[in-house]
């Protein structure tokens, strides 16, 4: 665990003795989940439950046009609900408890797009992605909704794109954290030249790690693969937290210049 580093005199007799005193930090690593379109804070409850348990601060919550405000689900826009992660993020490192050098962000779909565009906002440290959706940038003030009926938008997620032609990949070429990236082999949604493009563009990473879920359809309807997604992420999020409580931790990733199985929606 990471500790605190004091140096102390111990007076013996005509003496002093150099001594160092290690003390756990009051501080614990914050892991704010963000859930994919159409879906709910209750869609990583259990995850953040088990991260809980190994000493993280975590957090879920709706954005707007899910939940209790799906009245808006029709009109709510992306940068709506960039504005809800943005400040989700911001209540979280209100709790006394959180370090704000340890955030980790993990976003499935929608969420992961969202989560994306966040570390070119706020500091994060460690970004884990499952199926991470992508968007053209016009339209951005359009409704959400409105984006799929656009006759190109299945086409422009059928090809692989350079960092510089999409927001969300511009901010994770400048993201310079650790990664997680989930794909399932099976999407239908989410096709594998976004996973690509994304991959493609975390160049400057302290470190990247993709990973397959083989079998998996992009709901994780079948429950081996949600088990087996639940297993990947908190394997990951362990070893990385784990890993740098036992040394110094390093500043969290500076944010660069801004310039539950069920048959999912589309995103």
């Amino acid at each position: 665990m990471e500790a605190r580093l004091e140096t102390l005199n111990i007076a013996v007799d005509d003496d002093r003795l150099a001594a160092t005193l290690l003390t756990p930090t009051t501080l614990l690593p914050g892991i704010l989940f963000v859930h994919g379109w159409g879906d709910s804070k209750e869609q990583d409850l259990e995850r953040a439950r088990e991260m809980a348990g190994i000493g993280c601060v975590c957090m879920t919550f709706d954005l707007r046009g899910h939940a209790g405000t799906t009245l808006q689900r029709e009109t709510v826009t992306r940068e709506d609900n960039l504005r809800d992660l943005v400040a989700a993020y911001d209540k979280f490192l209100t709790h006394g408890g959180v370090d704000p050098a340890s955030i980790a962000v993990v976003g499935i779909s929608y969420g992961g797009y969202l989560a994306t565009l966040l570390t070119a906002m706020r500091p994060v440290r460690w970004l884990a992605l499952r199926a991470p959706a992508i968007y053209m940038d016009s339209g951005w003030k359009l409704p959400k909704r409105k984006l799929h009926e656009d006759p190109g938008f299945k086409a422009y997620r059928q090809r692989e794109l350079p960092p510089d032609d999409n927001r969300a990949l511009r901010a994770s070429a400048n993201f310079e954290g650790d990664v997680l990236i989930v794909e399932s082999s099976h999407d239908e949604i989410i096709p594998h030249p976004v996973i690509a493009s994304y991959l493609t563009a975390f160049s400057r990473t302290h470190s990247l790690t993709a990973r397959v879920i083989e079998g998996a359809d992009h709901g994780l309807s079948d429950e081996h693969c949600q088990r087996a997604y639940t297993t990947v992420l908190v394997n990951w999020l362990t070893e990385m937290i784990v890993g740098a409580r036992t040394k110094a931790a390093p500043p969290a990733a500076k944010p660069s210049p801004a310039p539950a199985a069920k048959q999912p929606e589309e995103e």
